[in-house]
């Protein structure tokens, strides 16, 4: 319910609560294409109530006849045979009334993209990204591909290295040495950083696992001062790995979002979404440039969600 500063009442669309007819004074304009007979309200439609001493069931015991059940838009005078009120006749009310049927602005819903809403519970990615702390890049001084562990550790315990894990997920037509982890074959369809197919044979393959956030910028940007068992942890962590074409792998090397991406531009708002993810989890902070690039990216599908890793942040004794 509206209430106008003059003291009318508006029904607003989807209330139950039913409010006075407006009255329509045959002086008033109407809008193009209402006629009259159409906008105008007459008290002599509505029927009177049949009196009980008239009635031939008046002997009867009285009986509770509930209220017609209105629907969206129909008024308890105005009434549509069938449907709720025609929308030129609601709209011929509402311009003689003054009132809009989202004048506080609560009947507005929807995304300003049009695009699917995140899932319940789920952030965007666009809105994870403000949250990342902005500063420049440090020292590479100090950096080894060894502060983060040894290669591929199997840092969940499931017997397999961290390699093979992604392979067996990433890859389809998968077959194995030993019929659990070793994967020996398989084809990565539609490679994200490509779009092409690329065929995954052991020792002499096309196919790389690759760090969505490359160690060497992590280590730039706030690794280098975490303990051990963090960096193992950033380093085998699922939500940090893919498997991609080797040579578009090596072409990005260690640049972040300001100076690669994929040339698969289908995949750039997946790839920036999990950049933000693994940065979100692991505190790791971007510069103004990469931010700004990554920014670029989201506000074109500003609904794509926040992925969400469950592997921990810590790998101890590894």
């Amino acid at each position: 319910m509206t209430v106008r500063g003059d003291g009318a009442r508006c029904l607003r669309a989807g209330t139950k609560e039913p409010t006075p007819a407006a009255k329509i004074r045959e002086s008033d304009p109407l809008p193009a294409g209402v006629s009259p007979a159409r906008a105008t309200v007459r008290a002599d439609r509505v029927a009177p109530a049949p009196s009980r001493r008239d009635s031939p069931y008046r002997d009867a015991a009285p009986r509770h006849i509930p209220a017609p059940r209105l629907t969206n838009g129909q008024h308890p005078v105005i009434r549509a045979r069938r449907t709720a009120l025609p929308a030129a006749a609601l709209a011929a009310l509402l311009a003689l009334t003054g009132c809009s049927p989202d004048q506080d602005g609560s009947d507005k819903g929807g995304s300003p993209s049009g695009g699917p809403a995140p899932s319940a519970g789920t952030a965007s990615a666009l809105r994870a990204l403000d949250e990342l702390a902005v500063k420049g890049r440090a020292p590479r001084t100090g950096y080894e591909r060894g502060e983060f562990g040894r290669a591929w550790t199997d840092t969940d315990r499931n017997g397999c290295g961290t390699r093979d894990d992604i392979l067996r997920r990433d890859l389809r037509d998968v077959r194995f040495r030993d019929g659990k982890c070793v994967v020996v074959a398989g084809t990565l369809v539609s490679d994200p950083y490509t779009g092409r197919d690329v065929a995954y044979r052991r020792g002499r393959s096309k196919v790389d696992i690759d760090h969505v956030v490359a160690l060497s910028d992590a280590w730039q940007k706030g690794a280098g001062r975490w303990p051990r068992g963090k960096r193992v942890a950033f380093a085998n962590d699922p939500l940090n790995l893919i498997a991609v074409e080797a040579s578009a792998n090596r072409r990005k090397s260690d640049g972040d979002a300001a100076t690669w991406l994929p040339a698969n531009t289908g995949y750039r708002c997946p790839y920036v979404a999990r950049q933000v993810a693994v940065k979100k989890k692991y505190g790791v902070w971007v510069t103004r440039a990469e931010k700004d690039a990554m920014a670029r990216v989201l506000r074109g599908c500003s609904r794509t969600a926040l992925p969400v890793g469950t592997a921990p942040t810590d790998a101890p004794g590894r």
